[in-house]
């Protein structure tokens, strides 16, 4: 650690790898979940933490590293555990990187982390080079049109009030969206900006890169 304030974590999970953009080597707090400790060199990245149940990953570690190991029989997943440290340590940011693919069980659980964090007071995103994700709660947000891609929002905690959306192909205004029907799903910009917006539960935004056919009708 370079021994300054660091406000943003970036936590390097254990899924499939995939590079990130928006890294600040020495600046973010790095925490390696398992098996992500071995993407951290692919990212240029140092761990400043590595949280593990060495289930996925069982190889050696540089003593530099400081190491919480845990039993593989626990509640919380690795990433769920690099989330409530991100917490403690009083970051206001959360980077969630290579946590997606692999097991759709383990995709649900960094989710779920995502959401447990940003009930806690912390911006929590997750991002890949075909997917974002970010979590609203009683918040506005302005999301820059990208040419190709999708944007698409769910309920993910109960019914979602006051659901806005402005700048897209689909508008609404002061909406109710449920967890139990994805009307959110595979909006457009119209705009050069989008503007997403919530009032109470929280509400996942997803950006998807559309597959070439689709991008150009985008």
């Amino acid at each position: 650690m370079n021994g300054m304030k660091q406000n943003r974590c970036v936590i390097v999970s254990g899924g499939d790898y995939c590079p990130a953009d928006d890294l600040r080597p020495g600046e973010d707090y790095v925490i390696a979940c398992d098996r992500g400790y071995t993407y951290c060199s692919r990212l240029g990245l140092k761990p400043d933490l590595l949280i593990s149940d060495f289930d996925s990953y069982t190889g050696p570690v540089d003593e530099s590293v400081p190491v919480n190991a845990y039993a593989s029989e626990k509640d919380d997943t690795d990433t769920m555990l690099a989330v409530r440290c991100a917490i403690e340590r009083g970051c206001d940011e959360i980077l969630l990187c290579c946590a997606l693919g692999g097991r759709l069980d383990h995709l649900i659980a960094n989710l779920q982390a995502l959401i447990f964090a940003r009930k806690h007071g912390v911006r929590a995103s997750l991002r890949s080079t075909e997917t974002e994700v970010s979590v609203l709660m009683d918040e506005s947000r302005v999301f820059p049109r990208r040419a190709g891609w999708s944007l698409s929002v769910f309920a993910a905690d109960g019914p979602c009030r006051g659901v806005g959306i402005r700048g897209a192909k689909y508008p609404l205004t002061d909406a109710e969206i449920l967890p139990s029907f994805p009307i959110g799903v595979s909006n457009v910009w119209t705009e050069a900006e989008a503007e997403i917006s919530v009032s109470e539960g929280c509400l996942l935004v997803v950006l998807s890169k559309l597959p070439e056919g689709d991008a150009e009708k985008s």
